[in-house]
């Protein structure tokens, strides 16, 4: 997997979730339809009078969620900017030629009311659950800094084996420390809750 075959297969998915924080720091959840993919750019609209659209404005921060009939789960986490007024009518149009329904929704002038934002800077996360054991891989887009997530195993393991059998991927292999494959870890915290020593530490 690589990060184009990611943005690849959210076009195919077409509708994705899209994730923000309100103003009393609640979640909330759209779906979008409204994307065109430029390269690793991800362009978007919504009308500027929507929650969606302020919540943008205000934070900018956003996550994007589409999940294939293969189960794979592609995440797609940043911080979305308004794209520049000189700009707006331009990457609008592209959006509108692609996908002729929102004529239906924004006839004529009324489209206007459209505002375009754009993702430049992100990070994705590709988890798939068909394979065993699973697959996870992360890639950064721009200047993105990647946080680390999931288990690792530190210096104090004593080298029990507790953890292998606690594991439902069996991805943990035997050595001093033992190590968990990140590629194909669950992050479930089976391994952290049974360490006898508290060896296994959670990023």
């Amino acid at each position: 997997m690589d990060a184009l075959t990611c943005i690849k297969k959210l076009g195919y998915v077409g509708v994705l979730d899209f994730a923000t924080v309100d103003e009393d720091g609640a979640p909330q959840v759209r779906n979008i339809s409204a994307i065109h993919y430029e390269g690793t750019d991800i362009y978007f609209l919504t009308a500027r009078g929507k929650s969606f659209a302020r919540q943008l404005k205000r934070d900018g921060r956003v996550q994007i969620l589409g999940y294939t009939k293969f189960k794979e789960t592609i995440r797609v986490s940043g911080k979305a900017e308004e794209v520049a007024e000189e700009e707006q009518e331009k990457w609008r149009n592209v959006l509108y030629e692609e996908q002729p329904y929102l004529e239906n929704v924004y006839p004529g002038e009324t489209k206007k009311i459209d505002t375009m934002f754009v993702l430049r800077d992100y990070t994705i996360e590709y988890f798939c659950l068909s394979t065993r054991p699973i697959t996870r891989e992360y890639f950064t887009i721009g200047n993105a800094v990647l946080k680390p997530k999931g288990y690792v195993i530190s210096d104090t393991c004593i080298g029990c084996g507790t953890c292998v059998t606690k594991c439902p991927q069996n991805v943990i292999t035997e050595g001093m420390p033992y190590v968990i494959d990140q590629n194909h870890c669950l992050q479930c915290g089976n391994c952290y809750e049974n360490c006898p020593v508290q060896a296994v530490e959670r990023l």
